[in-house]
Order: structure tokens, then C-alpha cells, then sequence
């Protein structure tokens, strides 16, 4: 079992399975030795833990958890393009905020999926981040994360089989 793998256990998380497009284009690409993913939302089970804009409907707190579960869907989405998580290195984070008017606590928010790739992933987590305010996003969903993150393509690790 890979270290990342078994840190995800040690923390009593489960990597789901990689998400399924909800439109044209793919939940992760590799690019040399980038690889990028598409924004993902908090679906667990196919559907959304939470609903509605930030600020409004959705505490910060929920939206920050949510933001967490995102982030989790972009692991899983990293993972299936690449052979081993251990090869991964966070190097971005990009994560969209729904919010009600005069909302700014979207740093806040996004610390929810900044904190999980640190907790996961340890200083291979660290990224550079953008917290953006939106007014909608994709099924009403409170967050959308995207990563970018580089791959060590060196031995056994690296691509997968698939990409």
C-alpha cells in the first residue's frame, strides 16, 4: 500500500472512485509531467452535500467541509491518470466560492481543501492558491476545486496505464 493510501486510512478516509464527467471533458489530464483536473465538486454518492450560496443557505463551515470533499474528487480524479498518488506533488489549488453578496470569507472556505491535501499529503500538499467569489456554479453545488499538480514519473511511479 502506498504511504498516501495509508495516511487517507489513518485518517478514516476512503478515496472514492475517480468522478464521472458531467459534461464534455475529462475529470483529469496528464500533460508531460502536469497533471491537471477539472473542477470538482462535494458529490459524495453521486450527489451533493450541500446546496445553495455561501454566506446564505450554506454556513461557512459546511462550505468548508464541503471544499474538503471536493478536494478528496480531486485526488480520486488525480488517480486516474496516475499509477501512484506517492508521485504526486500538490503545486495548485484553485477553488470557486457560490456566495451570497458581501460574502469574503472565501479564503476560509477553500482552507477546507487546502487543509486536506496537507493532511493527506503532508508537505507534498503545500500549493499556491487562488479563493474565488462566484455567483452560480454547476448544480447549484456551494464549492468547486481544481489541481493542478506534478507528477515524478521516475521508476515504478508516475503514469498510469490508462492515461
Amino acid at each position: 500500500m502506498s504511504q498516501t493510501r495509508a495516511r487517507l486510512t489513518e485518517l478514516g478516509l476512503t478515496l472514492p472512485l475517480p468522478p464521472k464527467a458531467l459534461a464534455a471533458y475529462s475529470p483529469a489530464v496528464i500533460r508531460g509531467e502536469w497533471v491537471y483536473t477539472a473542477g470538482q465538486l462535494p458529490l459524495q454518492d453521486g450527489q451533493l452535500i450541500a446546496s445553495g450560496l455561501v454566506g446564505d443557505e450554506v454556513s461557512e463551515t459546511e462550505a468548508a467541509e464541503a471544499a474538503r470533499i471536493a478536494a478528496l474528487n480531486g485526488l480520486a480524479a488525480i488517480s486516474s491518470v496516475v499509477s501512484d498518488l506517492d508521485a504526486i506533488t500538490i503545486a495548485k489549488v484553485v477553488g470557486y466560492v457560490a456566495c451570497a453578496p458581501g460574502f469574503t470569507g472565501q479564503p476560509n472556505v477553500v482552507n477546507g481543501a487546502s487543509l486536506l491535501l496537507a493532511e493527506v499529503l503532508g508537505e507534498r500538499g503545500q500549493h499556491a492558491r487562488s479563493a474565488v467569489g462566484v455567483t452560480a456554479l454547476p448544480l447549484g453545488a456551494p464549492v468547486e476545486i481544481e489541481i493542478v499538480a506534478r507528477v515524478d514519473t521516475n521508476a515504478s511511479r508516475g503514469i498510469a496505464d490508462s492515461a
